[in-house]
C-alpha cells in the first residue's frame, strides 16, 4: 500500500486527515430521487454558485489541515458531489457500493480507479445495495439505515462479512434517503436525531446508547443531522440550522459555519459531500 495514501477509519467524529470530494460541476436534479430535489426541481442548481460553495468548503477543510482528493466531475453524473454515497472505510479497506439508482450508477468506477492507481486496497460491495449515506461508524457498532438504496439482505452479507463488528440494522422512514439525515453520531455518547423519522423501537435503542439532541421539522429539511465531524470536539454545520448549532456549541463544540445553501436543494449536506479515507484514533 502507498503509505502515504493509507485508508484508516473507527468512527465518525475521531480526528479527520484525508477525504474525498468531488467538485459539483455538472450538478443538477434531472431525476426527482428525495424529497428535497422535490422542493427545487422548478428552480433546480444554480451550478457556478455550487461550485463556488463548495470551493469554500475544501479550503476551510484544508485550513484545518485535512488534505483533500478530488475525484474527476464527469457530466454524466450529476449526483457525484455525493461522494459519502459510493462507499465508506472501515479499519483499513474502503467499501465500494453498487450504487441503487440509475442515475448514480457508474460513479463508483471513478472511485475504484482512482483507489488502484493508488494502491488502496478496497472491497467491492458487488450485487449489494449499502450507500455510505446509510453507513454510521462508531468503534465496533456499525448502525445501517435500511432505505430505498441500503436493503437487509445487503446487511446481513455485510455482517458475514465482519463479524468481529456488531452491525445493527436501523429502519427509518424512508423518504429521508440515508440514515445520515435523519441521525449522526458526533462523540462515544452524543448524537444528533430527528425523531419523528424512527419507530419507538430504534429511538428506545439509540437512547440506551448516546444522550440523543433532537433536531426540528424544519432543520431536519436543512439536514441539520448532517454535519461533518473532523476530530477535536470541531464540526461543520449549515449557518441556518442556528438550533442545532447553539445546542452544540453548548456542549462545548466548535462550530465551523459554511454555506452550502445550494448544494443541500439535492438533498445532501457536508457529510454526504466527504468520503472520510483516514481518521487518527484521536478523538
Amino acid at each position: 500500500m502507498n503509505e502515504e495514501l493509507e485508508a484508516y477509519c473507527a468512527s465518525e467524529y475521531s480526528k479527520l486527515s484525508r477525504v474525498i470530494v468531488c467538485e459539483p460541476r455538472h450538478m443538477a436534479i434531472r431525476d426527482i430521487i428525495n424529497e428535497t430535489q422535490k422542493e427545487f426541481m422548478e428552480e433546480n442548481i444554480d451550478q457556478a454558485r455550487a461550485v463556488e460553495q463548495h470551493a469554500n468548503f475544501t479550503k476551510a477543510l484544508e485550513r484545518e489541515g485535512i488534505e483533500v482528493i478530488k475525484l474527476p466531475p464527469e457530466s454524466t453524473y450529476p449526483e457525484q458531489v455525493f461522494t459519502r454515497d459510493i462507499g465508506f472505510t472501515l479499519g483499513n479497506t474502503v467499501y465500494v457500493a453498487e450504487m441503487a439508482t440509475t442515475i448514480r450508477q457508474g460513479e463508483e468506477l471513478i472511485l475504484k480507479s482512482w483507489l488502484e492507481t493508488n494502491d488502496i486496497p478496497f472491497f467491492n460491495l458487488h450485487k449489494n445495495h449499502i450507500e455510505g449515506g446509510d453507513v454510521i461508524i462508531d468503534g465496533r457498532t456499525i448502525y445501517i439505515g435500511v432505505s430505498d438504496r441500503t436493503d437487509e439482505t445487503s446487511i446481513q452479507h455485510l455482517q458475514s462479512l465482519l463479524p468481529e463488528y456488531d452491525i445493527i440494522a436501523i429502519p427509518f422512514i424512508e423518504k429521508f434517503l440515508h440514515l445520515d439525515c435523519v441521525f449522526n453520531v458526533i462523540s462515544p455518547t452524543e448524537a444528533l436525531i430527528f425523531p419523528e423519522a424512527h419507530t419507538k423501537k430504534e429511538l428506545d435503542l439509540l437512547a440506551s446508547r448516546y444522550d440523543l439532541i433532537e433536531v426540528t421539522k424544519e432543520e431536519q429539511f436543512t439536514l441539520g443531522t448532517n454535519v461533518l465531524s473532523i476530530g477535536n470536539k470541531k464540526l461543520f454545520s449549515l449557518p441556518c440550522n442556528e438550533q442545532v448549532n447553539r445546542q452544540l456549541r453548548q456542549r462545548g463544540y466548535e462550530i465551523i459555519e459554511v454555506d452550502i445553501s445550494e448544494i443541500i436543494k439535492s438533498g445532501g449536506s457536508f457529510r454526504c459531500c466527504t468520503m472520510p479515507l483516514l481518521r487518527t484514533t484521536k478523538k
